[in-house]
């Protein structure tokens, strides 16, 4: 049914946003400026700019640059520490025979750091890896997965993007891609799956196991 498997990163292999967050809103805190949990939970999914763009107009204040610096450290931190595989992911891409990439909003450095962390890496092309850094717009946009397929010499009606935001539906959607929506990680809330079926997935699942079998992955 489908000739590629386009994955998220954060969120949907590796189980980061939990942390991502504490990162960020650690590293705003320490400049004056208040993230509310709530808050952050806006940008999840977006690039990077967009999402800190966002929270510097909410909160009518900007990160300096120098700050913004200190974000990827402190993520990193965190996720040496305590960053883990989604739950079933792994098992799915150990049993899955379709070709797969990642197209993911963060940067490349931490898309390839989040996956060797988590014991995922092995699982990916040196060239099935794509950041939203390589595209002009990021999601909501389709720029990336448009970009991904055609990497991986894919058609996009002949993809499936499995992601957690409704900024990744969208996208997905808007690039003529099936949008399946994951609500497994730890981040997601009561109404995460009610979210991605508004902005448009064509099914939705807490499991990896389901996610699987519903592919002919496993």
């Amino acid at each position: 049914m489908f000739d590629l498997v386009v994955f998220d990163c954060d969120g949907v292999l590796v189980d980061s946003e939990v942390l991502a967050g504490e990162a960020l809103r650690a590293v705003h805190r320490a400049h004056g400026i208040e993230v509310s949990a709530a808050l952050f939970s806006t940008i999840v999914g977006m690039k990077a700019a967009d999402g800190l763009a966002t929270l510097a107009a909410a909160t009518g204040r900007a990160l300096p640059p120098r700050a913004e610096a200190d974000l990827w450290p402190a993520t990193a931190a965190l996720f040496r520490e305590r960053l883990r595989p989604c739950p079933g992911v792994a098992d799915l891409l150990e049993g899955s025979r379709l070709a797969r990439c990642v197209a993911s909003s963060s940067h490349p450095e931490r898309i390839a750091f989040s996956l060797e962390v988590a014991g995922l890496r092995r699982f990916f092309g040196p060239d099935a890896l794509f950041s939203a850094a390589e595209v002009e717009r990021g999601k909501p946009a389709p720029d990336l997965f448009l970009h991904a397929a055609a990497r991986m010499g894919a058609r996009p009606g002949r993809c499936v993007v499995i992601e957690d935001t409704r900024f990744g539906i969208t996208a997905a959607k808007a690039a003529g891609m099936t949008a399946v929506g994951y609500v497994g990680g730890s981040h997601a809330g009561p109404d995460a799956a009610g979210r991605l079926e508004r902005a448009g997935a064509d099914w939705v699942s807490a499991s990896m196991a389901e996610i699987a079998a519903r592919l002919g992955a496993a």
